[in-house]
């Protein structure tokens, strides 16, 4: 039995080499293909143009050297058409021909560098890289090492600092979301276990969500978010926002009130029902849980109401501290009632950036080590820039002007004057 036991395991492996040899050759051949249709389609689109001799200006020359390019499925070997362009362009120099598939210093996928910081947020410490990234990626991950791991977070550090100093001029964010994230690493000091990363989040006029600032803060405090909101604003941020969505215990509303005194607020639902749920005996969560819903997805405020007063009539009794954790925050729980009923499933929680840093996000236990407040926040910054592109617009993106505009919405219906 345990012959076979091995036999099999052999078997499967091999299996997966073969596999993954095969997905190697047909992406290879794939990836050569696209870049000679793309040369073809360069080469092709210049061939009206001659010299004085009648000769091309833009013309096949060859191949340039063979290199290397590190996949999700390990080492592809390519080999790029060289391009002979002769034309000048209005400042006298020579146009060179530039792959926008194959960029002439690329050695790894976006998605090997997306990698990285996960795995770092994860608490895989620098030395370990390249066992991690072998185990992941195959044996022939020897392109990472420790040396390239550190020189990619320098890198990236410069990129956070200049991200973070770029300007705002001009940016109009009609709804923002604010939250306080946590990492299984520990920020600067051992014993600082208190440290968090706030992160703040927008919707432009036309409906995409951009990330407009990282920084770390002390629990969430109100000056932690003061010093944020003023930063944003002195890089040219002047414009109030007309909603933010967040976690009712964030110092960021007194600091909002402060900077954006026009921001309406909206309480994220996802936080108040995890922290009503916190004060209810395990057996009654699913029925509360499910009550809270019928609330914040209820067709209107009247019906938001009716569900809100049984929910109170059915728990006040016995379990009091949770009644008054969704009593207390009544109004700001259902402000989104006032703003297109397009936008409600993008304001009334927010996921945005839960969705962004789930996987990573742990409030309580810690790693041993001990990561630098840089380091964190470079790869918290990279996280969300990578998260960044696959973010989905607002639905309803043509109503964002009817609601810049103030144009008054009741029940998520735009008001028709009588």
């Amino acid at each position: 039995m345990e012959k076979d036991t091995t036999n099999t395991q052999v078997m499967s492996t091999t299996s997966r080499d073969v596999l993954t040899n095969i997905l190697r050759q047909g992406a290879q051949q794939m990836l050569s293909v696209a870049i000679e249709n793309e040369v073809a389609e360069y080469v092709g689109r210049y061939a009206h143009l001659r010299d004085a001799d009648e000769h091309r200006l833009v013309v096949r020359n060859g191949h340039l050297p063979a290199r290397k390019i590190q996949t999700g499925i390990g080492l592809i070997d390519v080999r790029q058409p060289r391009v002979n362009d002769r034309r000048i362009d209005e400042k006298g120099q020579r146009i060179r021909f530039a792959s926008q598939i194959l960029p002439p210093y690329l050695r790894r996928t976006k998605s090997i560098d997306e990698l990285i910081p996960w795995l770092y947020l994860r608490g895989i410490s620098t030395g370990d890289f390249t066992e991690a990234l072998q185990a992941l990626l195959g044996p022939q991950a020897h392109g990472l090492s420790a040396t390239n791991i550190v020189r990619l977070k320098d890198c990236w550090q410069q990129e956070w600092a200049a991200w973070s100093r770029r300007s705002l001029l001009g940016k109009h964010y009609v709804y923002l979301w604010a939250d306080g994230v946590y990492f299984n690493i520990r920020l600067e000091e051992p014993g600082n276990n208190q440290q968090c990363i706030l992160v703040l989040m927008g919707a432009t006029t036309d409906g995409n969500k951009e990330l407009i600032a990282i920084a770390d803060g002390y629990r969430e405090s109100a000056q932690s978010w003061r010093e944020l909101l003023l930063d944003v604003k002195h890089r040219g941020l002047s414009i109030d926002p007309k909603l933010a969505t967040g976690d009712g215990a964030l110092g960021f509303w007194a600091a909002l009130r402060q900077i954006y005194p026009a921001t309406r607020e909206q309480r994220c639902w996802v936080h108040k029902t995890a922290n009503i749920l916190n004060k209810m005996p395990k057996h009654v969560q699913p029925r509360a849980k499910s009550m809270l819903h019928d609330i914040w997805m209820a067709e209107s405020r009247s019906q938001a109401q009716k569900a809100f007063d049984l929910f109170i009539s059915t728990f006040q009794a016995k379990y009091p501290q949770a009644v008054q954790c969704l009593v207390k925050d009544k109004d700001v729980l259902l402000t989104f009632y006032d703003f297109p009923a397009e936008h409600w499933v993008h304001l009334r929680t927010t996921n945005p950036i839960e969705s962004t840093f789930a996987t990573v996000r742990l409030r309580t236990d810690r790693t041993k080590g001990c990561g630098s407040r840089p380091t964190c926040l470079t790869m918290v910054f990279k996280l969300a820039q990578c998260a960044e592109r696959r973010w989905h617009r607002l639905n309803g993106k043509e109503l964002l002007s009817e609601v810049i505009e103030g144009v008054k919405f009741v029940n998520g219906i735009k008001e028709i004057a009588a």
